[in-house]
This record gives structure tokens, C-alpha cells and sequence, in this order.
């Protein structure tokens, strides 16, 4: 490798951190305020009311990640990134026209067809919800209601993909907030006034979501104008692009139907365990979608354009040293995120969680399930950059085949657990199988990259480690010694603190604890990682300072 391509992988690097930035302080607002939206389902509504919201809200967001992000991220953005590379801007603005015009058309009919069919759609993810009187009404009614979020969830990716193929994340990292925003907003105002007509109070939730994908999509125009891409759509299923796109999307939707099918099969089986698990196992999900949002989600974002670019000029040294070093980043967060949720479970919970209508019991089976699947944060995370390379080079067929192989190992790991444990089984299967997936993916890699580097890999997650078992070793003593007296007689100390105030010092002392233990131990093993993390923001830092 010559001095010049060594300076230019060098740079990408230090840009993808930077944009990675972006898109996590972005995320970062986004996925607080989507706590903030969980806090407030959780405190106002009742376990019926949240489990019947969180499985209606399920079904387009599982379509959304099916017909626009996995689309989009898989099919779009890498055909764009390619055509601009050989066609130039306007042969590239002439496709995004021609797959916008074909997005259109696709969501209107998806959202439609949701809205008439809800019923049935209830019937597959929650056959569970007809055991309790009103219940099954209550969900069918909600799906109809927060259906048609999905054409405006996926007209939104489609702009994120012009956007983001163009380096501008920063309005794609900040409108999904308006999401949470208007979430909270409704379920703040609505309620009292839709019981006063006799309608559902958690109706507010459903609106909110319809009014924050509208926001979202609003938000985006003024950037795309910029980059002159707030064209007319139109339909040209002749153009070579858009086949292209469709030929790399075919697989790909065929992965994310399973993956759709999936979810389905988990939200059907905890239907079947009562009230609250729905509940339970998704605001755990929630908590894990932090880290993963904030940080692991960011560094796919920003690393997709450049593993694209990279992949479409046959850069192969500059493709592994790209994926290498977005595993390394994402583990440094994972790890420590796995390692946290893991071992403050129940101090975590509550902290968030424990108020209004959601009791001591709600938040221990939450840490519960928190637990559970915390424990594969950091395998998610390794399998969202591994994709990533896959989608970038253009082999959409092995993550299909691999995404049936996790399929299958989830089934067989629920079938075994579910009995036994609950909710939590479902939880500890969809670890499981994400390990399944993790392995293979890696195993395939090696049929598109000349190396691995899976050593240099080991070593940088290896200094991670042990950062995060020093922190926990620290961590949870805190948490113990604040609520000791809820640790007493085999409880689980998940939410046992009987003030909020006890909840609140629990839960926030030792996550304090456990973050700066991590950085100073990280800091003193000389992780890479943690310099590289540094040094991008003091880079922004002066670059505001400077502008200023």
C-alpha cells in the first residue's frame, strides 16, 4: 500500500468518526427523547393500554424497517453512491427521482392495505390479546390509527439516503427526535379529553406518531433543496438504476421478510403469556436500543457511504481497514453498554421506569428481561457492521441465507425457553440467535476481504473488557450499598427501593460510577478507541471555536 493510500484511508477514518458524531448527537437527543416517550406510556396508561400500543406500533415500524431503512440502506444509497461515482450528479439526481416516484406509490399501497387488513395483522402478532375481554378491539383499533406512519417513515429514508450519500447527517441524525417529541406532546394533552368523548386515551399515542412522521419528513426539505434534490418524483421502472436497485433490493426484502417474520413469532408468543410481557420485553428493547441507536446505529450511518465508495472503486485494502476499525469503535460502546445493562439491571430500570402505573413488580420483570437481552448488545452490534460490508460490495444474498439460519435458531431457542422462563426466554432466544447470525456473517466475510484482522480486532475488544468488568466491579457495590435494604430476602433489586428518591440514587451513583471507571481504565490500557473517540471531539471543538 503506498504512503498517499495509507494518508487517504487515514483521513476516511477520521471522517467517518467525525460524521459519526453527528449522527450520534443526533441519535443521542432522539433516543432520550424516545425514553422520555416510553417513561410516558409507562406512567399514564395501564399494562392493557401499553401492551396493545407497543404491538400496534410494532407491526409498520417491523414493515418501516423492512420497505424503508433495510431498502433504502441495502438498495438506494449504495446505487446512488455509485452512480454519482460514474454518472456524475445529474445522472444521480435522475434516479433518486425515478426510486422516489416508485417509493410513493409502494407506501401508499402498504399503508392501505395495513389499515384494511388490521384485523388480521393483530390476529398473526397477537393471537394472545383475545383472552382478555376488550383487548384484541383495543389493539386492531390502535393499528388502524398508526398504520399510515410507515409511508411517511419511508419516504423520510429515501430522503436520508440523498442526504446521507451527500455527507449531510446532520438532519437525518435530529428529525427522528420530532418523532418523540410529538409522542410526548399528544399522551401529555390528548387523554383526558379522548375519555371525555368516550374514545381510548392511548389513541394520543397513535396520533402523535402519525403527526411526528409528517414533522420528520417536513424537516428534511429545506436540505434536501440544497443539494438540488427536492425534485419532481416520477415513475420510470425502465430506468437501469432503479432495476439495479431492485435486483439488490430482492434479496434483501426477502432477508427482512424473515426477519419480519421473526418479530412476528415473538410479539405472537408473549401475547400468549398474559398481560405485561408485551410491555416488559419492549421497554427492555428500548433501553437496548440506546447504546445501539446513539452509537452503534451511527457508525453503520456514517460508515455505509465510505464502505460503498470504497467497495465501488475495488479499494480492498481500504474496505478492511474501514470495517475494521467501525467494529472496533462499535464494540468499544457495545461491550460496555452489555456489561452495564447486564449488571445494574435493576437499578437502571427503576431509575427510569418505577412511577405512576408502572409498580415495583413492572420493573423487576423489565430488568429481567433486560438482562436477557442486553447480553447480545454487543453481538447486534458486530452483526450491524458486518452487513454494512456485505450491502456495500453488493452481496445481498449470503445475509438473507444467514438471516434464515438465525430465524430457525430463534424459533428453536424460544420453543426450549419460553416454558421455562417467560418472557425472559424469548429475550435469552433472540440473544441467542444473534449469535448464530454473528458467527456466520463472520465466517462469510472471508469470501470478500483479503484479511479479517481479527487479531488487531481481539485486542482492542480485549482492553474494553476488562474497562467494563473494572467498572462493574465498582459499579455494582454502589448499587448495592444504596439499596441494601432491598437486597435482603432473595429480591431482586429492581425496582424493591420503596422512594423514588432511593430508586433515583441507586440507579444514577452507580451507572455515574460505572462510566467513569470505564473511561478511567480504558484510558490507562491506552485504548485506541477512546483516543480516537477524543480526539473527534476536540476537532469539533475547535472548529467551533474557530467559526465562532
Amino acid at each position: 500500500m503506498t504512503a498517499g493510500a495509507s494518508a487517504e484511508h487515514a483521513a476516511e477514518r477520521r471522517a467517518l468518526t467525525s460524521r459519526a458524531g453527528i449522527v450520534a448527537a443526533g441519535t443521542l437527543v432522539s433516543r432520550i427523547l424516545g425514553l422520555g416517550r416510553e417513561v410516558v406510556l409507562a406512567g399514564l396508561f395501564s399494562r392493557a393500554e401499553t401492551d396493545a400500543f407497543t404491538v400496534a406500533f410494532t407491526i409498520p415500524n417491523t414493515l418501516r424497517q423492512l420497505l424503508a431503512e433495510g431498502a433504502v440502506n441495502t438498495a438506494v444509497l449504495p446505487v446512488l453512491a455509485k452512480t454519482r461515482e460514474e454518472e456524475g450528479e445529474a445522472a444521480a439526481r435522475r434516479f433518486f427521482e425515478a426510486a422516489r416516484g416508485l417509493s410513493l406509490i409502494v407506501l401508499s399501497a402498504v399503508s392501505i392495505l395495513g389499515v384494511v387488513c388490521a384485523p388480521f395483522l393483530v390476529e398473526l402478532f397477537a393471537k394472545g390479546a383475545d383472552a382478555v375481554p376488550g383487548q384484541h378491539e383495543r389493539t386492531v383499533l390502535l393499528t388502524r390509527w398508526v398504520f399510515p406512519y410507515i409511508f411517511f417513515m419511508g419516504t423520510a429514508a429515501l430522503g436520508a439516503a440523498a442526504l446521507n450519500s451527500a455527507k449531510r447527517f446532520a438532519v437525518t441524525a435530529f428529525a427522528p427526535a420530532l418523532l418523540n417529541v410529538s409522542c410526548i406532546a399528544f399522551a401529555l394533552a390528548l387523554p383526558s379529553l379522548l375519555a371525555a368523548r368516550g374514545e381510548e386515551p392511548v389513541l394520543a399515542m397513535a396520533f402523535g406518531a402519525l403527526a411526528g412522521g409528517a414533522l420528520q419528513v417536513g424537516a428534511q426539505w429545506p436540505s434536501l433543496i440544497r443539494i438540488g434534490y427536492f425534485t419532481r418524483p416520477r415513475l420510470d421502472l425502465a430506468h437501469p438504476r432503479v432495476k439495479e436497485a431492485l435486483r439488490r433490493m430482492g434479496p434483501t426484502l426477502l432477508g427482512l421478510g424473515i426477519y419480519f417474520i421473526d418479530v412476528l413469532l415473538a410479539r405472537r408468543f408473549l401475547s400468549e403469556l398474559g398481560l405485561g410481557p408485551q410491555t416488559y420485553f419492549a421497554f427492555a428493547l428500548r433501553l437496548c436500543d440506546f447504546p445501539q441507536g446513539i452509537f452503534v446505529m451511527a457508525i453503520q450511518t456514517a460508515a455505509l457511504p465510505s464502505l460503498a465508495l470504497l467497495a465501488a472503486k475495488n479499494d480492498k485494502e481500504g474496505l478492511e481497514s474501514t470495517y475494521a476499525f467501525g467494529v472496533r469503535l462499535t464494540l468499544f460502546v457495545a461491550i460496555g453498554a452489555t456489561v452495564l445493562f447486564v449488571t445494574l439491571a435493576g437499578p437502571i430500570v427503576a431509575l427510569v421506569f418505577q412511577r405512576g402505573q408502572f409498580d415495583a413488580h413492572a420493573s423487576q420483570q423489565t430488568a429481567r428481561a433486560l438482562v436477557a437481552q442486553g447480553l447480545g448488545i454487543w453481538m447486534v452490534a458486530i452483526v450491524r457492521q458486518l452487513v454494512a460490508v456485505f450491502f456495500a460490495c453488493g452481496d445481498t444474498r449470503t445475509p438473507v441465507v444467514v438471516s434464515f439460519v438465525d430465524f430457525c435458531a430463534f424459533v428453536l431457542f424460544a420453543q426450549v425457553l419460553r416454558g421455562p422462563l417467560g418472557h425472559v426466554g424469548i429475550g435469552l432466544a433472540v440473544t441467542g440467535s444473534s449469535a448464530v447470525q454473528m458467527l456466520l456473517l463472520w465466517w462469510r466475510l472471508g469470501s470478500h476481504l483479503d484479511s479479517l484482522r481479527l487479531a488487531e480486532i481481539a485486542r482492542s475488544a480485549g482492553k474494553t473488557l476488562c474497562a467494563a468488568l473494572a467498572a462493574a466491579l465498582v459499579a455494582v457495590p454502589v448499587a448495592r450499598l444504596i439499596g441494601a435494604a432491598e437486597t435482603r430476602g432473595g429480591r431482586i433489586f429492581a425496582g424493591g427501593a420503596s422512594t423514588a428518591t432511593e430508586r433515583f440514587l441507586a440507579g444514577a451513583s452507580s451507572a455515574a460510577a460505572f462510566v467513569v471507571v470505564f473511561f478511567g481504565v480504558a484510558h490507562l490500557l491506552r485504548s485506541e478507541e477512546l483516543s480516537t473517540v477524543l480526539a473527534a471531539a476536540r476537532r469539533r471543538r475547535d472548529r467551533r471555536s474557530h467559526s465562532s
